[in-house]
């Protein structure tokens, strides 16, 4: 049996089909191209109903947003403060004894010495702050007739006349609020110890600076 001669008309079938098929195709392009293409509606996505409702809703007039008043005027209690503070502390020293930039403000577990018109100095722990603007306060910790006693002080209050830095702690808290010194174990009781050799080196000072006294004085 010969396979060629049997795979020849199969092959010459397919060509034949291939090219009618080919043919086919090149006429009917040619008949769209020259041929009108019928008008399709376009679909939206709004019915007939929803495009009368847009076309009501597109007369109306949109008028602009109303200028609220935390855009036109922002807070003004800031400000009030800042000026507040600028009166009662013409200088500045309050707030850079307290302030967070400066590096030698004073910080938790130091020993200051508060002086008011009202009283004695007090003299404690310095414990922890509470900033609030012009209400900002110091809480400090101190022994009064052998007890401890805990005693909060406005910095920027006309009653208080002069804070003094008595002691710094040689090694920064790693707390803002050292409430642990309520315990016994870590209460450091009195200070009187530090205040008299930080009025003694006080008065070194300044009597170097100024040798001659009022005594010495003709």
């Amino acid at each position: 049996m010969n396979v060629a001669s049997v795979g020849r008309p199969l092959g010459a079938l397919k060509s034949a089909l291939r090219q009618a098929r080919f043919q086919k195709e090149a006429r009917r392009s040619l008949s769209t191209t020259s041929g009108t293409t019928p008008s399709v509606p376009t679909r939206t996505a709004f019915s007939a109903r929803q495009r009368q409702d847009l076309s009501k809703v597109k007369r109306f007039k949109v008028w602009p947003q109303i200028p609220t008043i935390r855009n036109d005027y922002p807070n003004p209690m800031p400000a009030i403060h800042q000026h507040q503070i600028s009166q009662l502390d013409p200088t500045g020293a309050r707030t850079r004894m307290f302030s967070k930039k400066h590096l030698d403000s004073a910080k938790p577990g130091d020993v200051l010495m508060v002086t008011t018109k009202s009283g004695e100095p007090f003299s404690g722990v310095f414990m922890q702050i509470r900033r609030q603007g012009v209400d900002t306060a110091i809480q400090l910790r101190g022994q009064l007739m052998k007890v401890s006693v805990e005693m909060w002080f406005k910095i920027y209050a006309p009653t208080t006349t002069a804070i003094d830095i008595i002691w710094r702690r040689p090694k920064r808290a790693r707390r803002a609020r050292l409430t642990y010194l309520r315990k016994a174990k870590h209460d450091m009781g009195n200070v009187d110890n530090l205040v008299f050799a930080w009025r003694k080196e006080r008065y070194a000072l300044r009597s170097k600076a100024n040798p001659k006294g009022p005594q010495g004085k003709k």
